[in-house]
């Protein structure tokens, strides 16, 4: 199994815990987004993922893309632990979450966004940043009630046990720290990413230790 991954990636930063969580053993193969290097962009990578994004992983001789994908094919192929909840209705409200993250945040975020925001569009680095601690702000006033109510233990986003609602949560805080976003408001989100930051999955997929952090 190799995954294709960047270590300062949010999407890449999922897959890396539910790898950690599911103890899969992988190849990481580090694809460069920065200028310069761009590797996402070059023949040889968009011949495995014609998407151009990471993550992407190799498994069984397939190639697949889309970290939530991801999550939901390592989810059925190797289901201990599981990253859902029993029910229908329980694991429709874990994907509520997580997709509000990896749909709604995240891609108003994305590395490629901020550089066109800076690169045709012209915007100043503060105006950057104001953009992306905004729709952080926007997007996790309501995961904020969404864990209120529905985590069991103030340590996870749903329930008593790590979820893919988690999966997601965790690179999202990392990213807000990274951009000094005021995560005051957000007791309930902060009190979970706090716990499941020191867990050993979550611990090892963090961006500063991963072998092509530099």
């Amino acid at each position: 199994m190799k995954l294709y991954t960047y270590f300062r990636s949010s999407a890449a930063f999922r897959v890396r815990i539910a790898l950690n969580i599911k103890g899969l053993a992988h190849e990481p193969v580090g694809v460069d987004l920065r200028a310069g290097e761009s590797q996402h962009t070059k023949p040889a990578y968009l011949a495995l993922n014609p998407q151009g994004l990471v993550p992407a992983l190799e498994d069984q001789g397939t190639t697949l893309s889309q970290s939530l994908a991801l999550l939901e094919y390592l989810d059925e192929a190797y289901p201990e632990p599981p990253l859902l909840p029993p029910t229908a209705l329980q694991r429709a409200q874990v994907r509520s979450m997580a997709l509000a993250i990896a749909c709604d945040i995240h891609p108003l975020n994305n590395l490629r966004v901020l550089n066109y925001l800076r690169s045709p569009l012209g915007a100043g680095e503060e105006a950057v940043r104001t953009w992306y601690r905004h729709w952080i702000a926007t997007g996790l006033v309501g995961l904020e009630e969404q864990a209120r109510r529905l985590s069991g233990d103030g340590r996870h986003m749903f329930g008593v046990s790590v979820t893919m609602a988690d999966i997601c949560l965790v690179p999202q805080m990392y990213n807000a720290v990274r951009f000094k976003c005021d995560l005051e408001p957000f007791p309930t989100l902060r009190g979970i990413n706090t716990f499941l930051s020191a867990q050993a999955p979550f611990a090892s997929a963090m961006p500063e230790v991963q072998p092509d952090a530099r």
